[in-house]
């Protein structure tokens, strides 16, 4: 069976519960990272009033041993809300909340990344970062293989499913267009959708963000893609390289730019960028997997529009590149680049600090005060 069992039970039955009047009590769902620092968590209480703001959310705690994230004796951990979504599953007035996890001594967990993020995006908040993030996914069978692909075989080679249409090309794309409603009711900045160059992978995109807005959006579009795959009972899978051979890896291209890249003469900054990302490749590589680069190793090999992941290259329109600079950008002379080496499964939060910090940090201090002035 390549769909899950829960799948086959009747939905109908359900809607009937979900019309039942809540008589003022809202659902509040808390949503975090767990220990893998890829998969999320979530739980559900009751408020007797529609929040609508984040004070209004009460901290909570759970287990942490059972997440991954806590020994067996000292397992209390803290969800602290960090933004609020409307919920797309149970309907206004309910929330879906993203939370920050905070380990019993109130010290960021391991794996909550956001908490220096934030820092980091605070100091260099005058320069305007902006962030757009292409999450690449693959559609997969509880039995392991990707969505649609034949059991004992496979699908016909690259070529005729990028952006294709037809049920001999397209599988899923009812659960990519229910993610994509999903995300547009519960107020992710969700910009748009395509299907990719391998059959059962999709991408969407999140952005334009500005700061650490862009991480809370993304985490939180990747927990609705689950949620929405656990109705459809299939599996979505960050996984940088789901099928090996010569198909299409998986990554999540962030493109980024700061207020004087977006003006007239702003490619004299990208190209600066680029140079001081150019000096710090081996860095921004090992953080931009959840495995210190060895998950990129399996995706970034030179083939199938990938860089290779030893050498650092930038290029107009070159999608072999470690950053790209679109045609556009580079005929215009401002805009954005595209930073294409950050995997599918990466923590936007570790790349966003990631680019800023080499990009800006250094800046923030000395180049600030003389850019408020212009």
């Amino acid at each position: 069976m390549s769909v899950s069992h829960s799948s086959h039970l009747n939905k109908c039955v359900r809607e009937r519960y979900m019309k039942l009047p809540q008589r003022g009590q809202v659902l509040v769902t808390y949503v975090w990272i767990d220990g893998s620092g890829e998969g999320v968590r979530c739980k559900t209480k009751t408020l007797d009033y529609e929040p609508t703001c984040l004070e209004d959310i009460p901290e909570w705690a759970f287990s942490g041993f059972a997440t991954q994230q806590a020994e067996p004796f000292e397992n209390c951990m803290y969800l602290i809300p960090v933004q609020m979504f409307r919920d797309p599953f149970c309907l206004d007035p309910n929330k879906l909340v993203m939370c920050e996890v905070l380990e019993d001594n109130r010290k960021a967990a391991d794996t909550n990344l956001r908490h220096t993020c934030k820092t980091v995006m605070e100091k260099v908040k005058d320069f305007h970062p902006w962030f757009g993030m292409e999450q690449e996914y693959t559609l997969m069978g509880v039995n392991g293989r990707p969505f649609g692909w034949p059991e004992n075989g496979f699908p016909e080679p690259q070529g005729p499913y990028y952006c294709g249409v037809g049920a001999d090309k397209m599988f899923g794309r009812d659960i990519v267009e229910s993610h994509y409603k999903a995300c547009l009711y519960a107020g992710v900045k969700i910009g748009g959708t395509n299907a990719e160059c391998m059959p059962s992978q999709w991408e969407f995109q999140v952005g334009p963000c500005e700061g650490i807005i862009i991480g809370d959006h993304l985490w939180m579009a990747r927990f609705i893609l689950h949620r929405v795959c656990e109705d459809f009972g299939v599996v979505a899978t960050l996984d940088p390289k789901p099928m090996a051979g010569n198909w299409n890896s998986a990554g999540c291209h962030t493109n980024f730019s700061t207020e004087p890249m977006r003006k007239a003469g702003g490619l004299k900054y990208i190209e600066d960028a680029i140079e001081k990302l150019s000096k710090r490749h081996h860095h921004h590589i090992c953080v931009y997997d959840p495995h210190g680069g060895k998950d990129n190793s399996r995706r970034l090999t030179g083939q199938n529009g990938t860089s290779v992941i030893h050498d650092f290259s930038s290029g107009v329109a070159r999608l072999g590149a470690s950053i790209r600079i679109p045609h556009q950008v580079a005929q215009e002379g401002f805009g954005y680049f595209e930073d294409r080496r950050p995997s599918a499964n990466c923590d936007p939060y570790a790349v966003t600090e990631a680019l800023v910090r080499t990009l800006l940090i250094n800046e923030a201090s000395s180049e600030t005060t003389d850019y408020n002035k212009n």
